[in-house]
């Protein structure tokens, strides 16, 4: 494969739609071999944005805005981040010759709880949890009535856990409602979900290309008001609920299509494996990949979009722990202790030019060569040494 240099007229591009923490890690590899970069947002130096060749700041979910900039640019790859964008903006881009990653059909069914749930449940006949679609709070009543309690409330489009809740009796459901309708993304439905009670949940990054799919280690994780807090890899489980999520993994992203790094959300209870959702670009539970693997998440998501080998080194075990802002600034400052840099740990902060209460600001990263539960507790100890202001 040919790497020509960025910024001239034979550049292979790549314009990222959505510039978060993710999307930074993603353009860095792609800069790595010489990849013309774009990054999109809604807001101004957005953490994509700062490292990218050029950037762009507009209303994603306007088909012509979006469009706009996919005319100007012409990239050879388009590639969403985030929830928010107009689906049919991407739908319009591969009408004209423009290639969506993974597709724009794989997107608008992953960006929509609805959509995904649906097609995994009754399209690819996968086991989840059982499930009712709600407009309003008679209907969410009803549907909670039905599953019983505890049960999981959601809106049907949102990122990174927002409007997410647990009802764990009918005394919750007001509060559940209002939770899920405050949620950024699309609250006009809700999924209300069969509290399934898993042994523990992992995130399964699946990486396809036109000639293979693999798998990176599964990766455990913990999660509070549906947003991750840590994860670790490997996630130890037995190797019959491993093969089960493998099989699950394979089956929805070959439904799916396309190529890139997908990550495949599961339950798991015993030997038995329950989808939960997927997310077809690099995951945030996956940062732990910067420090377990050769190469992360990232890297593999761009190896897959260029058609690259696929393969990677697992150098052993590890965890992060996401750094969580306390207050509200539009000056933000993230303090660290120097004990926070050793030979196996390290603080990755994202720049972001904003923060508010819960906004995900930094990450630590851990290793241990052998012992996953090692790195986890170290990876809790060293993120209390992090704060802002």
């Amino acid at each position: 494969m040919k790497f020509p240099a960025p910024l001239k007229s034979n550049s292979s591009k790549i314009l990222l739609l959505g510039s978060g923490e993710l999307g930074k890690e993603v353009i860095i590899e792609a800069q790595r071999l010489g990849i013309e970069t774009v990054a999109v947002d809604s807001y101004v130096n957005a953490p994509a944005s700062l490292v990218a060749n050029k950037s762009y700041v507009i209303n994603m979910k306007n088909k012509n805005e979006v469009l706009e900039v996919i005319k100007r640019e012409k990239p050879d790859f388009i590639l969403p981040e985030i929830e928010a964008i107009s689906i049919d903006a991407l739908f319009a881009a591969e009408e004209m010759g423009f290639c969506v990653i993974p597709n724009a059909e794989a997107v608008n069914k992953t960006m929509n709880r609805k959509n995904i749930r649906k097609f995994a449940a009754e399209d690819l006949g996968l086991k989840t949890s059982k499930y009712f679609f709600v407009k309003t709070y008679d209907e969410l009543v009803k549907a909670a009535d039905t599953l019983g309690y505890p049960c999981v409330i959601k809106p049907v489009m949102s990122s990174s856990g927002h409007g997410q809740s647990v009802a764990r009796s009918k005394d919750d459901l007001t509060a559940s409602w209002e939770m899920a309708k405050e949620a950024r993304g699309d609250a006009s439905e809700l999924i209300v979900e069969e509290f399934i009670k898993f042994d523990y949940e992992i995130t399964l990054l699946t990486v396809r290309n036109q000639l293979e799919t693999t798998f990176c280690e599964p990766i455990g994780h913990i999660q509070k008001d549906g947003d991750y807090i840590f994860s670790w890899q490997p996630m130890q489980m037995s190797q019959i609920a491993l093969e089960k999520s493998k099989e699950i993994a394979k089956k929805v992203t070959d439904g799916l299509g396309g190529r890139g790094l997908f990550g495949v959300e599961l339950f798991v209870s015993g030997d038995e494996v329950y989808f939960s959702e997927v997310s077809p670009r690099p995951h945030d539970t996956g940062m732990v990949t910067m420090i377990t693997q050769s190469q992360s998440e990232f890297a593999l998501h761009v190896r897959a979009v260029l058609g690259l080998p696929l393969d990677f080194i697992t150098y052993g075990t590890g965890a992060s722990a996401a750094y969580k802002a306390k207050g509200d600034t539009f000056s933000p400052v993230i303090e660290a202790d120097a004990g926070v840099f050793t030979k196996t740990s390290f603080l990755r902060v994202f720049g972001k030019p904003q923060s508010h209460i819960g906004r995900r600001m930094a990450v630590v990263l851990t290793f241990d060569k052998n012992n996953v539960d090692e790195a986890l507790n170290q990876a809790k100890e060293l993120i209390e040494k992090v704060s802002d202001n």
